[in-house]
């Protein structure tokens, strides 16, 4: 019997956050990623993204469709999600076969969709202030600290970015921080025991079950 993972660490609200998050990182066009701060990289795609959101009634509707177009034509590339889903697993992503790999990054993204795609149509007159860089960081794991602004209180929001080099060099995310909760951290933990009781193919299969009664009407 497959075991479906039970995601209720984060709230409601949190949520909510965390998909404005995810939209944030879309961006596209304007300067090149590798001539900009870390916070004008953040602003800018922030600024960009909500936009586009606002603008959109399919997207603000939660159109799976509609999003999976957005995550997979300009979300991921600005996303290091292989990273992502290796810190997710912890040490067994080592020992995972490449097959295994791309299937749980296939199955991750899914669920982070599926997971997210309700909140948007909760984002109405929310901004994000970049708050300064705090000094000496490792340009490999750099946290941009910002703040979700509209209706109620702040929300802490920050991201987690390492600087690419090569052709295509720029800034990737690779995790995100929702009222002190950090993604990777918080999937790690429940990761963690599917692994201890069904190794990385009992993972993949509690995901995939997950994504598939997701899918299913309401």
């Amino acid at each position: 019997m497959v075991k479906t993972l039970s995601f209720s660490c984060l709230s409601r609200r949190q949520w909510l956050v965390s998909i404005c998050a995810l939209a944030m990182s879309l961006g596209g066009g304007g300067a090149s990623a590798a001539e900009e701060a870390p916070e004008a990289f953040v602003q800018r795609i922030t600024n960009e993204t909500l936009n586009a959101i606002k603008a959109d009634k399919a997207l603000r509707s939660g159109d799976i469709q509609k999003v999976m177009q957005l995550v997979d034509g300009q979300l991921m590339p600005h996303v290091n999600f292989r990273r992502m889903t290796a810190l997710a697993t912890g040490p067994a992503w080592r020992s995972a076969t490449p097959e295994q790999q791309k299937r749980l990054q296939d199955e991750f993204k899914t669920l982070l969709v599926r997971t997210y795609s309700g909140a948007l149509s909760q984002i109405t007159d929310q901004v994000v202030v970049v708050k300064p860089l705090r000094r000496g960081q490792d340009d490999k794991n750099l946290v941009v600290n910002t703040e979700v602004r509209g209706k109620g209180d702040a929300v802490q929001l920050d991201y987690r970015l390492e600087k690419t080099t090569g052709q295509g060099a720029g800034w990737m995310i690779f995790d995100l921080n929702v009222l002190g909760v950090w993604l990777v951290e918080n999937y790690r933990n429940q990761f963690t025991k599917e692994i201890n009781a069904g190794g990385i193919d009992g993972l993949i299969a509690s995901l995939a079950a997950r994504n598939k009664s997701n899918a299913k009407p309401a």
